[in-house]
């Protein structure tokens, strides 16, 4: 399943080919893919034709598109004209302030493609969303999903409890897709807060890897992440939170930053052709992993100290682990 720096790459390409441009018309042709959408595809649809796509925002994993409808006396709900200025559609129309937005889940196979409409339609292609004309800008924007984990749906946007900008966009705005408003900051929000992290960490009593993958305390961290971020700050995720020293917190986070960015950089993680971009490319941090999936290598690390040690797998929580037991010693109190 695509972790934060793969809903970061999606987000930022859809940031600059659907910002600012309207929505004129949807195609539903796989209904299981808007089952989240309880009123089902009319209403769907009715949601979003005629409605401007104001911004593309990502929290974690969670990943939606604020939109609004096209005013024409030149002044938002409130009689301040909107903020203008867009990557690619030009400046943003007048609109009333949003108060829903399309959200996309991409489960393990959603794409969402950019696509002209002379591309041939793809096999699994669920969902259709054909947008106003921009110049050098492809005029579809396509849902494709081959296992149907994924879907769209369009939800309401509520106040942020912290007040600061839902997640990360273009244009912050105060207010987060519902259904994302109980997880945590991530850590390449420039409004996350270590201290709220080492707060919560120490009140558990867990593994240090079962905090990771808890969205509640920081978000946007799956299995592959959590295992290279531990590996980086070379710690073992049976060690207890308990336990976790204020420095240790402070080098995992800044673990997690770092790889998590090198990631971005690099796309994305791609093991097969199921994640793509919105031009429908791969990412290539695969290559550069030192923990996960690397079972029977040598670790780079303690190699490059001269020491032989070889990264193991071992099961954890209906998934693995993969650790150097060298430079992740496992604690002798580690439980989980």
């Amino acid at each position: 399943m695509p972790e934060l720096p793969e809903v970061e790459v999606v987000r930022r390409g859809l940031a600059r080919w659907v910002r600012g441009r309207t929505i004129t018309s949807v195609d539903v042709l796989d209904p299981r893919s808007i089952r989240r959408h309880g009123l089902g595809a009319e209403d769907f649809i009715g949601n979003l034709e005629r409605a401007t796509v104001l911004d593309v925002v990502r929290r974690g994993k969670f990943l939606w598109m604020p939109l609004a409808m096209e005013v024409s006396d030149g002044e938002g709900s409130d009689g301040v004209e909107p903020s203008g200025g867009s990557d690619g559609g030009g400046p943003l129309p007048d609109v009333i302030l949003p108060g829903v937005a399309l959200m996309a889940h991409l489960g393990m196979s959603g794409q969402l493609l950019m696509q002209d409409p002379h591309v041939p339609d793809e096999k699994h292609l669920k969902v259709r969303i054909r947008l106003s004309a921009a110049e050098g800008m492809p005029e579809q924007l396509r849902f494709v999903d081959q296992r149907i984990f994924g879907g769209l749906f369009v939800t309401a946007l509520v106040p942020t409890p912290d007040g600061g900008p839902g997640g990360l966009g273009e244009t912050p705005l105060p207010e987060i897709a519902e259904e994302a408003a109980h997880i945590a900051r991530d850590p390449l929000d420039p409004y996350f807060s270590f201290e709220d992290f080492y707060r919560k960490v120490k009140s558990r009593k867990t593994g240090l890897k079962r905090v990771l993958l808890d969205q509640s305390v920081i978000s946007g961290i799956g299995n592959i992440y959590a295992d290279e971020a531990l590996w980086r700050a070379g710690l073992h995720y049976a060690r207890p939170t308990d336990t976790l020293r204020r420095a240790d917190a402070e080098r995992l986070v800044e673990s997690a930053r770092d790889v998590m960015t090198d990631a971005l950089a690099a796309g994305g993680t791609s093991f097969d052709s199921l994640y793509v971009n919105v031009n429908g490319d791969s990412g290539y941090f695969a290559r550069s992993l030192n923990a996960y999936g690397r079972t029977g290598e040598p670790c780079s690390r303690c190699a490059a100290a001269g020491l032989v040690s070889i990264i193991k797998r071992e099961q954890f929580m209906n998934r693995s682990s993969h650790t150097c037991p060298v430079c992740q010693p496992r604690p002798r109190n580690g439980r989980w």
